[in-house]
């Protein structure tokens, strides 16, 4: 019980320290890529590439935004991370989409990866490829130290106060947070069945 009481004492007060002004900035960018035609990229690695592909389709589906993740296809990335090394597999993937100015990458990570820990590189390497296409970036982070979070346009914070829950509470958020734009009245066109 004791735990159970500990984890929602921790999201209740992550929720309440959320920056709402960059969340509405955050739908405000993706009603506007929806509208130039562009398409919206999602990485994450771990858990956050299983809510990366789960955003993508909810995307599609709720606010026909044409978005798309690298790890929907497991064949290539494990070619590539057999090839050329895991560091490679969302640059490289973004290159081959022909990421351009239009376009927009949404970063699902915990940390938000360190060059110098050698954490996430794959996720760095994603950000400075979008950086030289002038696509616009945005992460929802659990650390403010990561390399995403310093290195995005639009970043969203993920306040954990016990640290030990960092992990869990960052990745409950992803999930939070994405529901929360492909059900906003600005993005969603389609109706659930529900």
């Amino acid at each position: 019980m004791k735990h159970t009481k500990l984890y929602f004492e921790n999201i209740l007060k992550s929720i309440q320290s959320v920056d709402v002004i960059a969340i509405e900035k955050t739908v405000l960018l993706l009603k506007n890529l929806r509208k130039k035609s562009g398409r919206l990229f999602i990485i994450g690695v771990g858990g956050s590439a299983g809510n990366a592909s789960h955003a993508v389709n909810d995307f599609r589906k709720l606010c026909n935004i044409d978005a798309h993740t690298p790890v929907d296809n497991i064949s290539e990335i494990t070619s590539k991370t057999n090839d050329d090394g895991f560091e490679t597999i969302f640059d490289s993937y973004l290159k081959l989409c022909k990421l351009n100015k239009n376009d927009v990458l949404m970063v699902f990570s915990v940390g938000g990866g360190n060059q110098k820990k050698n954490v996430s590189v794959n996720i760095i390497k994603a950000i400075k490829f979008a950086k030289t296409k002038k696509s616009k970036i945005i992460s929802i982070v659990g650390k403010s130290d990561g390399y995403a979070f310093n290195n995005s346009d639009l970043k969203i914070l993920i306040n954990v106060e016990d640290k030990k829950l960092v992990t869990p509470i960052s990745e409950t958020f992803q999930c939070l947070l994405w529901h929360l734009f492909v059900s906003h009245p600005e993005l969603q066109v389609n109706k659930t069945k529900w």
